[in-house]
């Protein structure tokens, strides 16, 4: 399978996992507690064993690497290219009955990001891209490249995740930079630079990998970027999954 079957096939998966979560949230969900405290539904195994069982039947020589898969047993980096895979990044917004809850596929290739899905089911929204190729956002009126905006005059919009953007430090520099701050949960903050509704994304505490990696890959098809606070850009296949904090940006 060449790029634009790997795109097609995300793309895809992505959006039957938005309508299997949606379904689940429809007919009503308990809401479980992992070993980290962290919130699960059904929704997210649910979404989880569709995408993965998608992945490897369409392209059985790629390794998947998927958030509840972890959780459950420690997975061995693989080498070379690998699926990521959040298939509901946002449980505690799902939980609370908000809508920025995201589906996240994204594909690595020698420990970077090289194209991702990132449907977004509250919305009826899947965003994907290319690196180097281009980025689309399909929806009701169909499918249409995207791309980042320059930051407008007045400062443009900074986006937050609502448990940091009380930070001080978020504070500080959303103030710097005379950006207006809008709390936004999950991979809709990404998807949004990528689509030029945000401009700015500074995340100080760490994530994992599956929570970047399709979002990034679709900010960096549509002209944006990403790195680490000390200019570095985010490798993907560390021990332990984790992410150090970020800035993501549009365009200046």
């Amino acid at each position: 399978m060449d790029e634009d079957d790997l795109l097609a096939l995300a793309v895809r998966l992505a959006g039957a996992a938005a309508a299997a979560i949606t379904a689940v949230r429809a007919a009503g969900f308990v809401v479980e507690r992992k070993r980290d405290h962290s919130p699960v539904t059904a929704a997210d195994r649910i979404a989880e064993a569709l995408i993965v069982e998608g992945l490897r039947d369409a392209a059985p020589g790629i390794p998947v690497v998927a958030e509840e898969a972890h959780e459950a047993s420690a997975l061995a980096v693989p080498d070379g290219r690998f699926w990521l895979v959040d298939p509901l990044d946002g449980t505690r917004d799902f939980a609370a009955n908000l809508d920025t809850f995201a589906v996240n596929i994204g594909l690595v290739d020698q420990g970077r990001p090289v194209l991702g899905a990132v449907a977004l089911p509250a919305f009826g929204e899947v965003f994907s891209g290319i690196v180097g190729r281009g980025a689309w956002k399909l929806d009701v009126a169909g499918r249409r490249p995207i791309a980042v905006r320059p930051v407008p005059a007045s400062g443009g919009i900074a986006v937050a995740s609502r448990d940091h953007e009380r930070d001080p430090r978020i504070m500080a520099f959303v103030r710097e930079r005379g950006a207006r701050l809008v709390p936004m949960g999950s991979a809709a903050k990404l998807v949004r630079l990528a689509e030029g509704a945000a401009d700015l994304y500074p995340r100080r505490g760490p994530t994992m990998e599956w929570d970047t990696a399709a979002p990034e890959a679709v900010l960096l098809a549509a002209g944006g970027r990403m790195a680490g606070w000390d200019g570095a850009v985010l490798r993907y296949g560390k021990p332990g999954w984790r992410n150090p904090g970020f800035l993501a940006e549009g365009r200046a």
